[in-house]
């Protein structure tokens, strides 16, 4: 085993590993001792010489990702515990052996301790997305600890990290099963049956963080009409129906998105004829005269990935709830989301108020949400809280 490269961090530079955050930024680096790989771990240290923490390095603008605030070994034993961690804790929230319930999160990336991997369970297989190089080139270690863990409660993995690791080195590793091998699965979700495709799905098949507010909106739909905006595989379509929606139309810029949404409608309520799958843009969707709604539903992807593009994402957001506020009937019910990490809670209300007083209606909040306990924040990370979401009652 090689050496571990020491870190040392420029004066001032260690504030907010002092209080945890998980992150080191390349500019707060003061010196090497050495020239670690991407992927190694590493010691950080101050400018006074104190331990700080070891994390896996990576030539970019994240340069460390914290795993262990403790001078620890990092490796077979440390994966295992915090994979352990993570399934006990979806064990107390009632998820690994619920009887209606087999799709959620089981590994958050910071939010469990293992920052750069994110993994999501369908029913036996766990999907493995990696962010960093590090928790990639350890995922052999990874895998063990997984079977470990889940037993047989796990029949397949699959890593679909192509899109999401550098492309210096990502282009070198395709997404792969390892371990057993599906296609389509069929999951549960508080009984509501989903189709999933985490070959060819975004993400790893299924936006699993809306979960709660897909329950929610039931409650609001019985003899409602319904439009859901960005609606891929019709999560929220389902749940509408489910709470007695009258008429549910689906709107997506895919078609193939659109197809599964019809195949889910088809597979909880047959061919009852209360929905439709649109695909059309959303902007121009939103223009049409005409149908108006009792509720609107709008998730679209992330506006702003980069602080950046936060300027634009904000003025984004605005436009689209302007759009979907004149589309409302009186007394309508508008659920509106951003999951841009970039945005903050605060930045999303203001572009929603501004939305707001530009159409001069009267509108109230009726919850504010985020994303379920199987995706935890850590408290140290706040950037981990990305999905935000108003209920508005509109007027």
């Amino acid at each position: 085993m090689s050496e571990i490269v020491k870190i040392v961090l420029k004066s001032g530079k260690d504030q907010s590993m002092k209080r945890y955050h998980p992150w080191i930024f390349s500019g707060a680096i003061k010196k090497k001792y050495g020239e670690p790989a991407d992927g190694d771990i590493v010691h950080v240290y101050s400018n006074q010489d104190e331990f700080l923490g070891a994390g896996h390095f990576q030539d970019a603008s994240i340069a460390v990702r914290i795993l262990s605030f403790t001078d620890k070994e990092i490796g077979e034993s440390f994966y295992y515990e915090r994979l352990k961690d993570a399934a006990s804790a979806r064990a107390e929230l009632g998820l690994l052996n619920s009887s209606d319930t087999n799709v959620f999160r089981l590994v958050n990336a910071e939010g469990d301790g293992l920052p750069g991997m994110i993994i999501d369970y369908y029913n036996g297989a766990a999907i493995m997305q990696f962010h960093s190089i590090g928790m990639h080139r350890n995922r052999e270690l990874l895998v063990k600890g997984l079977k470990k863990v889940l037993g047989d409660k796990l029949t397949t993995i699959y890593d679909k990290s192509g899109s999401t690791l550098p492309a210096r080195y990502g282009s070198e590793h395709s997404n792969s099963y390892l371990m057993g091998q599906a296609g389509l699965m069929e999951v549960l979700e508080h009984g509501n049956k989903f189709s999933i495709d985490w070959e060819r799905g975004q993400k790893t098949g299924f936006f699993i963080d809306q979960r709660e507010s897909r329950k929610l909106l039931a409650e609001y739909s019985d003899g409602k009409k319904v439009l859901n905006m960005f609606g891929y595989t019709g999560g929220f379509s389902v749940y509408a129906r489910r709470g007695g929606a009258e008429l549910v139309h689906t709107v997506d810029s895919s078609f193939n998105a659109v197809e599964l949404a019809d195949q889910n409608m088809k597979l909880n309520f047959a061919d009852d004829g209360r929905h439709k799958g649109i695909s059309a843009d959303a902007f121009k969707y939103l223009d049409s005269p005409e149908e108006e709604y009792d509720v609107v539903i709008l998730d679209p992807p992330a506006f702003a990935k980069h602080h950046n593009k936060l300027h634009n994402a904000l003025q984004g957001y605005k436009k689209l709830n302007m759009k979907a506020l004149e589309k409302i009937r009186p007394e309508g019910i508008l659920f509106t989301f951003s999951c841009s990490q970039a945005v903050s809670r605060e930045n999303f209300r203001k572009s929603v108020f501004a939305a707001s007083a530009n159409t001069g209606r009267r509108v109230r909040i009726l919850h504010q949400l985020s994303q379920p306990a199987d995706h935890p924040v850590s408290i140290y990370h706040p950037e981990g809280e990305y999905l935000k979401g108003l209920v508005l009652l509109v007027d």
